[in-house]
């Protein structure tokens, strides 16, 4: 645990005007308010903060970031109050304080909705000052250090998932690679132990066989550039496990055949130097084609900056130089940190904090915090491409997206009344998925509006959510005009007026704020008319008489009614746009399951069978009458089951087959058949048919697959 006067002395290395007597200040203020607590561990809980503000000072933050580091937690977990940390140390601390501090009375709401509630408030925080992240990342890093204490082995999963999900993205946009890194293998070690040992152990002997490899390709490399009269610092890193685990997945490769598992990182003092040294390392060694990436005339929407090529180098390894300049690298490294040690706090690029602001544009237009985290998700996890506005702005969009997406990330209104859409020139239908150097050019009209279809090919969460807000609204207005019909055909019946006071009437008696949701749910079906107007009548009539026989059993059965509509409602059903009531099958040629994009064949007798839209049997298909569109619901039961099938061609030898069902079994996938479809004396052949939830579960059973050294081959067949 760092000391006192340790972390003093480090933060007036970079810091020489800092007042000491704030942090000491704050030292002690945190230890008396933390008093006895203790952590998993049994270490007092204080060591804690203390290691969060060291952290802190590693990337070279401000005293006031300091100062929030030791407090973190006293709002949270003590008897101090954020008008004490206002009192002791100022505005701008107690407001960084309660950016860092999350909600502390949800304790009666799910998980779920507490983790949704506290990302709402900490975006809502940074927005307004970086800082608040930065805090926060340091307190992940230091809880995710000390998991292993923790003995609930589902807390620890879910933190860990936590982390996986919300804190490294958030750590990735603010380009902090290291902290990045370092949270992403700390989680893989607690969600998949057994794929992280199996990479180190091929690591272990990658290191035992090389014979100092990465010694030999540091002097030849320096060597190279000394000749040319070059004067550049050369190192090289390892990638962490999940790294490396995570491209063997999404690339589809074996181990043996990634370039970059080691990386050498040249840094020179100048851009026109960066350039240099990489013609000089493409006349030197042949460049493997498809493999440089240009981060300097293009940076990363995080600011990172660099160039990206990969080599056949020395001693005929292949390797990934990444040649960048020393503020390049400190920024590469720390992100959004590094311009306290570059600019001493000056404000930053804007450009930087774009997503930042689309962030805040998806909370103003979803429903509910986790409808809010939901869309942020796929607003950080995926890959960016580049693309231009016909002024040559450059707008970044996740790998994936769509002219819609690009329309909403230009504007909400532009993407409301977007009719069109030009690609480098040339109309496009709306789907278009754009690539890096795309210009596109948006045509709207006010009169346009926004399709429910649009759903079900964008990728971003800012257009997900403007979609969702406009089909919620055009939903809720089209059940209010069903709600008010079968309302004033009631109210007839009763012979009482449809009018706003007895609309109040009814919405004390059910217990509605506003008689728009009454009418809204009589619409849904969750509530019957006539059950309203019934009660509105006995309220007017002021009677206490109970009701016939006869009227009670007609109440109960419209009741009854309304109960199974509203089931029917909240049903979550597997598949959206089917007609309800017919029977549903899934095709065998082609294994569908969610995530998938799907259609359904309706068959005589039979119901609708769903298969892919790829499936080879539904190519010569000839009759177009007879297909749905249809999609996966957005939200499936947990205990839904569908069967995919894998491809996989191992070794012959003892054991192997064992391996291969544990691995299925760890990654909760359940055996449904298997089949040897081709052996020899070297490799068999297999299909196996395996229950999973949706795509997201085959590919972690797929690239669990992927780290057994006896499977040389895995896919998934169809």
């Amino acid at each position: 645990m760092i000391r006192q006067f340790e972390l003093i002395q480090r933060l007036k290395s970079y810091c020489p005007d800092m007042d000491e007597e704030l942090i000491n200040k704050a030292y002690v203020f945190a230890m008396k308010a933390h008093g006895s607590q203790v952590r998993a561990s049994g270490d007092p809980y204080f060591s804690h903060p203390l290691e969060v503000a060291g952290i802190l000072v590693e990337m070279h933050l401000d005293p006031a970031s300091i100062v929030t580091g030791l407090l973190h937690d006293t709002v949270e977990d003590t008897l101090a109050t954020l008008e004490d940390i206002q009192k002791l140390f100022g505005d701008e601390i107690a407001r960084l304080v309660d950016g860092v501090t999350k909600l502390s009375r949800l304790e009666l709401q799910s998980e779920e909705t507490k983790q949704a509630e506290n990302f709402r408030k900490l975006v809502l925080a940074m927005s307004t000052d970086i800082r608040v992240l930065i805090v926060k990342l340091a307190d992940r890093l230091h809880n995710m250090r000390t998991l292993y204490h923790v003995d609930d082995g589902a807390k620890r999963r879910r933190i860990a998932r936590e982390t996986m999900e919300i804190y490294v993205p958030l750590a990735e946009r603010i380009g902090m690679q290291g902290v990045k890194d370092e949270l992403e293998d700390l989680a893989f070690a607690t969600l998949n132990p057994e794929a992280r040992e199996s990479i180190l152990s091929r690591l272990r002997y990658l290191h035992e066989t090389s014979d100092n490899q990465v010694e030999t390709i540091l002097f030849e490399l320096r060597k190279v550039l000394d000749e040319h009269h070059i004067t550049a610092s050369i190192s090289g890193r390892e990638k962490t496990p999940y790294s490396i685990w995570r491209k063997m997945h999404m690339k589809n490769v074996a181990f043996e055949q990634l370039s970059d598992i080691m990386a050498f990182r040249i840094v020179c003092e100048a851009i026109p130097e960066c350039y240099q040294i990489l013609g000089i390392l493409h006349n030197a060694y042949s460049v493997i084609p498809g493999k440089f990436k240009d981060y300097m005339s293009t940076p990363k929407a995080n600011g990172y900056s660099s160039l990206h090529t990969s080599l056949i180098g020395p001693l005929n390894q292949r390797i990934e130089a990444q040649i960048r300049t020393k503020e390049m690298h400190a920024v590469a490294e720390l992100g959004v940190a590094a311009h306290w040690q570059y600019k001493q706090g000056a404000s930053l690029d804007g450009k930087q904090y774009a997503w930042l602001r689309g962030l805040l544009d998806i909370l103003e237009h979803t429903s509910n915090p986790q409808e809010f985290l939901e869309h942020t998700k796929l607003e950080m996890f995926q890959d960016q491409v580049f693309c231009f506005t016909p002024k040559g702005d450059v707008i970044a969009l996740p790998k994936g997206a769509t002219t819609i997406d690009f329309a909403y990330a230009l504007h909400s209104q532009i993407g409301d009344h977007t009719i069109a859409a030009r690609v480098n020139g040339r109309q496009m239908p709306l789907r278009t998925i754009l690539h890096n150097g795309d210009q596109v050019d948006i045509v709207t009209s006010k009169t346009q509006n926004p399709s429910p279809t649009w759903e079900r090919f964008v990728v971003t969460g800012k257009a997900r959510a403007c979609i969702r807000r406009f089909t919620r609204q055009q939903q809720k207005n089209q059940f209010l005009e069903l709600g008010k019909s079968l309302l004033h055909k009631a109210f007839s019946k009763e012979h009482i007026d449809y009018t706003e006071d007895n609309l109040k009437i009814a919405c004390e008696i059910f217990h509605y704020t506003q008689a728009d949701d009454l009418i809204s749910d009589v619409g849904h079906g969750h509530r019957t008319a006539k059950e309203i107007a019934q009660s509105i009548n006995n309220k007017l009539k002021n009677t206490t008489t109970e009701a016939s026989l006869d009227e009670k059993i007609e109440q109960k059965f419209d009741e009854s009614n309304a109960t199974i509509k509203k089931q029917k409602v909240d049903t979550k059903m597997s598949i959206k746009g089917l007609i309800p009531g017919m029977a549903l099958h899934y095709a065998g040629c082609c294994h569908p399951i969610p995530g998938d994009k799907i259609t359904g064949l309706v068959v005589t007798g039979k119901g609708v069978t769903i298969h892919t839209v790829d499936c080879a049997l539904m190519a010569d298909f000839e009759e177009p009458e007879r297909l749905l569109d249809l999609s996966w619901n957005d939200h499936l039961d947990d205990t839904s089951r569908f069967v995919a099938r894998i491809l996989i061609t191992f070794v012959n030898r003892p054991g192997s087959l064992a391996h291969m069902t544990t691995m299925i079994s760890k990654q909760g996938g359940n055996i449904a058949n298997l089949k040897v479809t081709h052996r020899t004396p070297e490799f068999w052949d297999v299909f196996v048919d395996v229950e999973i939830k949706d795509q997201h579960h085959l590919d972690a059973i797929i690239a669990g697959l992927r780290t057994v050294p006896v499977i040389s081959h895995v896919e998934r067949g169809k």
